[in-house]
């Protein structure tokens, strides 16, 4: 079974980029989505359902934001190893600090443009999943 990736975003056009992506390259992977903070807490806290392998976790979601998810997960033992990719909108440097003190493990910008978004999401899924299920990643897809 390949890659549980959960994604804690309440835009549909960005989660609807990240299906795209991830389904690109990583085709065994497979994609949760939760719209809120409550949920994703309430989704990572269930110990009878699979953990996933990475978060992808967006700042201002409804409900808890990404911050209070961030530091409530890095609160608890089971899930300090889990990675956590902030993936937001926000270039507020104070943003960035708090999210990197409260243990995430990466913090990236969404840019505008959805090909570079893509870009971005390859870059985030290689790092953190490994190679592409083609084992090839696109030169003219790099900035």
């Amino acid at each position: 079974m390949g890659a549980l990736v959960l994604v804690v975003e309440d835009s549909p056009q960005d989660v609807e980029a990240v299906r795209r992506t991830l389904t690109r390259a990583y085709p065994e992977a497979r994609l949760e989505c939760v719209e809120d903070g409550t949920t994703a807490l309430e989704r990572l806290a269930d110990e009878e359902g699979e953990r996933p392998d990475l978060v992808l976790l967006d700042l201002n979601v409804p409900g808890l934001d990404g911050h209070g998810v961030l530091t409530t997960v890095r609160r608890r033992s089971q899930l300090d190893e889990l990675p956590v990719v902030v993936l937001t909108s926000s270039t507020h440097p104070r943003d960035i600090e708090a999210c990197y003190r409260a243990g995430a493990n990466s913090y990236v910008f969404k840019p505008v443009d959805l090909a570079m978004f893509q870009v971005v999401l390859r870059g985030i899924f290689a790092c953190w999943l490994g190679t592409p299920a083609d084992g090839t990643v696109n030169q003219n897809e790099l900035p």
